[in-house]
């Protein structure tokens, strides 16, 4: 057996681990089935609701050279046309429950099972409420406009931030996985949120899959869910990002409507 990590829960959710383990599985088998051999992913041992034991990971500071097969593996992965957008199971993103179903429409499911429940868990009632009225109001032509500019569902890490990506050299890793299937540039809107994926991963993932002319739109769009987890986490430090989120919710409404 390799040398072997231990993960315990700090969720209080029992079944945090598990939809862990499910997703880590989940990737590898998708990686393999897109041919992507430089990426890997940590493999489960042993799983229980206090304990995750996997693959131990000597990390060390990326490469270029690494960057470059993180961007390249990441398009292909994303080129493995799913079958419809969603997940057939509940799972959980950082801290945070991440409620799923399988959907036929991904301007539906990211307007209401993404944004729509993260709005539901403000405390702030005035502001649950505002972000509620926009939702109610722009929602239907934000979810055609994502229709529109969505070519097919793809299996996203879900939470690609730099911080859930390690490298052992030139081989990176990815952890921590909040998966789904969706729009692939949700993923590469994430690892712009906070920086640290260097300008090789971009240039690698664009030779291989282009991102769209929308994307920068969708950029600021997709990241809305994640300012929403993390104002509803960790409080009014993301409120700023959340209301900048909806004035482009509500650019694309407006233009789309």
């Amino acid at each position: 057996m390799d040398r072997t990590h231990i993960k315990r829960d700090a969720s209080g959710y029992a079944e945090a681990l598990s939809c862990e383990a499910e997703g880590l599985a989940c990737l590898a088998k998708a990686l393999a089935e897109a041919g992507v051999t430089g990426i890997s992913v940590p493999e489960v041992y042993r799983v229980d609701e206090a304990e995750l034991e996997m693959t131990a990971i000597q990390a060390s500071s990326g490469s270029e050279q690494g960057q470059r097969i993180l961007g390249d593996g990441l398009a292909r992965l994303h080129e493995l046309r799913q079958a419809r957008f969603g997940w057939g199971r509940d799972n959980f993103i950082g801290l945070s429950p991440q409620p799923n179903r399988w959907c036929e429409s991904w301007g539906e499911f990211f307007v209401g099972d993404r944004l729509g429940y993260q709005v539901s868990r403000i405390r702030n009632p005035g502001v649950r409420s505002r972000f509620e009225a926009m939702l109610a109001q722009q929602g239907d032509a934000v979810a055609w406009w994502l229709d529109r500019h969505c070519a097919h569902p793809s299996l996203l890490h879900g939470d690609l931030w730099s911080g859930n990506v390690l490298f052992d050299g030139d081989q990176p890793w990815l952890i921590d996985p909040a998966i789904y299937c969706g729009d692939r540039e949700a993923d590469l809107a994430m690892t712009e949120m906070f920086g640290g994926f260097g300008r090789a991963f971009y240039q690698a993932y664009d030779r291989r899959y282009p991102r769209t002319p929308v994307y920068e739109r969708k950029r600021d769009l997709y990241n809305l869910y994640h300012y929403l987890n993390h104002y509803n986490l960790f409080g009014g430090g993301y409120l700023g990002g959340c209301e900048r989120g909806f004035d482009t919710f509500a650019a694309i409404g407006g233009s789309a409507g």
